[in-house]
């Protein structure tokens, strides 16, 4: 990955969880947060 492809990155990344933030109260994080947090206990029960 190149330095201008993680710079962009990143300030996608920044603009949409501010923009969640100040919109949304980060619903929308917490939703993403919940919804990994079963994926990763559903990969660890085929362990």
């Amino acid at each position: 990955m190149t330095d201008r492809i993680a710079l962009w990155l990143a300030v996608v990344i920044t603009v949409v969880v501010g923009s969640d933030f100040i919109f949304d109260d980060g619903s929308i994080l917490l939703f993403l947060a919940r919804k990994l947090f079963m994926f990763v206990e559903y990969l660890s029960f085929w362990r």
